[in-house]
């Protein structure tokens, strides 16, 4: 005789686990602690098995049913409702554990042997202040394009629409991986291609007509300030490099005899070695700095200790002392 709500409600525990059966295998098992479990009995290939449904009163009489014909249809198309309830499970802990924020750290971390730490900690940034928040908890191969899309409209939104089109950018780094590692299927900056408002991009002031660019040598020779100061001027238009990699510049890279400077690769954005060629001006001034101060570690040491380099505002400063404006000159 098939269960009813009220006999399961009502059913005691004895000093012995007892079977109370519904139809179709279907039974609830009672245990002597009070604890109820649904079990449904089934046959496939001849042999008998049992698929643990549930516990009573989370899952109810019709749930436990609803259950049953589940696997019965599983049964009909010859699976086995134990294994694919197995499958199941797995994909799940899978997804639970390959979140979008969980892929993202981890490509992070494979990237940050190749990053310079400020990289990495801006894209860490970005995601943690405006992308985990709404996909972070999202299995990345369950994250939609309208979800990633509404994440990405709340920093326009916010006026910082150039993070946004980065923050795309690293998403989109982010799915890649997960593909390649068999995570996500794909990768959805593509689709969100033109979804963002263009930014209009901003260059670092600098002169480029050729009367003020001889303006600006001319001026950087009659330089009064210090010593230093004034040969970084001169040596940053003649090797082209970053400010902070003229000042972070050490002895032991330049190679005065080879006309080379080669720049460490753990001080490059893409983490190579970075060999400049000198020219004969080049030479001349790093030598005209290495018998005042060739002693040192850094080629411009900082004025309060030769054990850091110079400020990573001197150049600029001296720059604006020279009459070149912010918006003029960088």
């Amino acid at each position: 005789m098939p269960l009813t709500d009220i006999a399961v409600r009502n059913a005691k525990p004895t000093d012995k686990a007892q079977k109370l059966s519904d139809a179709g295998g279907l039974y609830l098992m009672v245990h002597p602690n009070g604890s109820k479990y649904w079990r449904l009995k089934y046959r496939i290939l001849g042999k008998e098995k049992v698929l643990a449904i549930g516990i009573y009163p989370q899952i109810t009489l019709s749930d436990a049913r609803a259950r049953r014909e589940e696997a019965k249809k599983l049964l009909a198309n010859g699976q086995d409702p134990s294994e694919v309830k197995q499958t199941l499970k797995a994909e799940a802990k899978l997804e639970a554990a390959n979140t979008f924020e969980a892929v993202a750290r981890e490509w992070l971390g494979k990237k940050a042997a190749k990053q310079v730490d400020k990289t990495r900690n801006r894209n860490l940034r970005i995601l943690e202040l405006n992308i985990f928040k709404h996909i972070g908890d999202t299995p990345i191969n369950k994250v939609t394009s309208k979800a990633l899309l509404a994440a990405l409209h709340k920093m326009e939104q916010r006026g910082i629409g150039d993070s946004a089109h980065r923050a795309l950018q690293i998403c989109g780094e982010v799915f890649r991986y997960a593909i390649a590692t068999e995570r996500a299927q794909a990768d959805l900056s593509l689709v969100l291609k033109g979804a963002l408002a263009p930014v209009k991009e901003k260059h670092h002031a600098s002169i480029t007509d050729a009367k003020g660019v001889a303006d600006l040598l001319r001026s950087i020779h009659v330089y009064e300030g210090s010593f230093l100061t004034q040969q970084a001027l001169k040596l940053a238009p003649l090797v082209f490099v970053r400010p902070g990699e003229l000042r972070n510049a050490e002895w032991s890279e330049i190679d005065l005899e080879a006309g080379e400077w080669r720049i460490a690769a753990h001080k490059m954005k893409m983490k190579a070695v970075h060999i400049i060629p000198l020219s004969k001006q080049a030479i001349e001034i790093f030598k005209e700095i290495k018998a005042m101060n060739g002693n040192g570690k850094y080629v411009f040491p900082g004025i309060r200790s030769t054990d850091r380099p110079m400020s990573d505002n001197t150049v600029n400063a001296a720059l604006r002392r020279l009459g070149f404006e912010k918006g003029e000159m960088t």
